[in-house]
């Protein structure tokens, strides 16, 4: 009785396989390439960036402690000295686009103040003139004006960067929020100069 040949036979084996078809292969000559190591990434300042967060919120105090010329009546309204009525006439008017808005429903005073003075942080770096703040219509208990909506009044008007505001068209929340023009910042300023007309900058 005859076996068949290769019946016994061990199965290849990968590896040697291939080290058998690169043993010829040669290394490539070394022509002085570079090899750059990773570029280590610059670690975030969080201690300054919390001390400016710190001073940033520092600048809006409480109501009682500015005394600020608000236009009475339900519809907020404020220009700073300096800044013609014109001004606040255009910005009723929707005469510069809402570039960015903030929405504080919900918000609790302090949390408010806070979400607030880092919009505005953030909107003066970012050169934005025109912004709205939705502050909601909600009344505090046992009182029949928004509470919310007289701290963001005084707020923005005791930011510098805020040159005017009035109550928003009734498309944009009406009562319930407030239209924001602000400073040009310095990087904006001479590159828009052509294109300012004189009353949307401070006399």
């Amino acid at each position: 009785m005859t076996r068949r040949r290769g019946r016994y036979e061990t199965a290849p084996d990968p590896a040697r396989e291939f080290l058998d078809a690169v043993q010829d292969v040669q290394p490539l000559p070394d022509r002085g390439r570079v090899v750059h190591s990773p570029k280590a990434r610059a670690p975030l300042p969080l201690q300054r960036l919390e001390d400016d967060r710190r001073v940033l919120q520092d600048s809006v105090s409480e109501p009682g402690e500015a005394d600020l010329e608000l236009e009475s009546g339900d519809a907020l309204s404020f220009a700073r000295p300096g800044v013609s009525r014109q001004v606040l006439r255009k910005l009723r008017s929707g005469y510069w686009a809402r570039q960015d808005q903030l929405d504080l429903h919900g918000a609790r005073v302090d949390e408010a103040r806070g979400l607030l003075v880092q919009f505005l942080g953030q909107a003066g770096r970012r050169g934005l003139r025109c912004v709205l703040v939705v502050h909601g219509r909600g009344l505090g208990a046992g009182k029949r004006e928004p509470v919310l909506k007289r701290k963001v009044a005084r707020w923005l008007a005791q930011r510098r960067e805020v040159l005017a505001f009035c109550q928003a068209s009734a498309a944009e929340g009406g009562a319930g929020a407030a239209v924001v023009l602000l400073q040009a910042t310095r990087a904006k300023t001479d590159a828009g100069a052509a294109d300012s007309d004189g009353d949307d900058t401070l006399a």
